[in-house]
């Protein structure tokens, strides 16, 4: 069972550990490929990727730097949270062979009355701190180790801000 941050515990400003994946090679890519679905060339044929479409390299799927992102706010909202949503903009190519970094970081927090709900803005970067996929993210946290955030999850009736 992993533990749940819980809301009071939790400041603006807190940094997220980061998620580190990789380097990717062309074997995740075409796995995440085949796994997706996703048979666009320029995620697993290099002469494709680089001849035909004139891309720098392979290209790592967009879905997976999604999914790397999900897995971040999953493990740290831990059991008793929930991720409520996400959001983010693909702003640059990651290309086969690099490392990517998913960070977070606490920028609003929320008191209701089963849970809180904290804001954060986030991110996917290469090794050379280069940002590829900016993003926000909102998740439900317990306010004591005895009250899990409600299942189902009712998200609150206050209409919240979007970026």
């Amino acid at each position: 069972m992993k533990p749940s941050p819980l809301f009071d515990a939790v400041p603006i400003g807190l940094e997220l550990p980061m998620l580190e994946k990789g380097p990717l090679g062309p074997v995740h890519l075409m796995r995440w490929s085949a796994a997706m679905e996703n048979w666009h060339r320029i995620h697993y044929d290099h002469a494709f990727a680089t001849g035909h479409d004139g891309l720098p390299d392979l290209l790592i799927n967009g879905s997976l730097k999604q999914q790397f992102i999900a897995q971040l706010l999953r493990d740290w909202a831990g059991d008793a949270g929930w991720v409520w949503k996400m959001g983010f903009r693909f702003r640059a190519m990651n290309t086969v062979g690099q490392t990517l970094r998913v960070w977070a970081r606490v920028t609003e927090r929320q008191r209701l009355a089963n849970y809180g709900l904290v804001r954060l803005e986030l991110g996917v970067i290469d090794e050379d701190g280069r940002e590829s996929t900016p993003g926000w993210a909102e998740v439900a946290l317990p306010l004591s180790a005895d009250a899990p955030v409600p299942y189902p999850f009712t998200p609150p009736a206050t209409k919240q801000p979007q970026p």
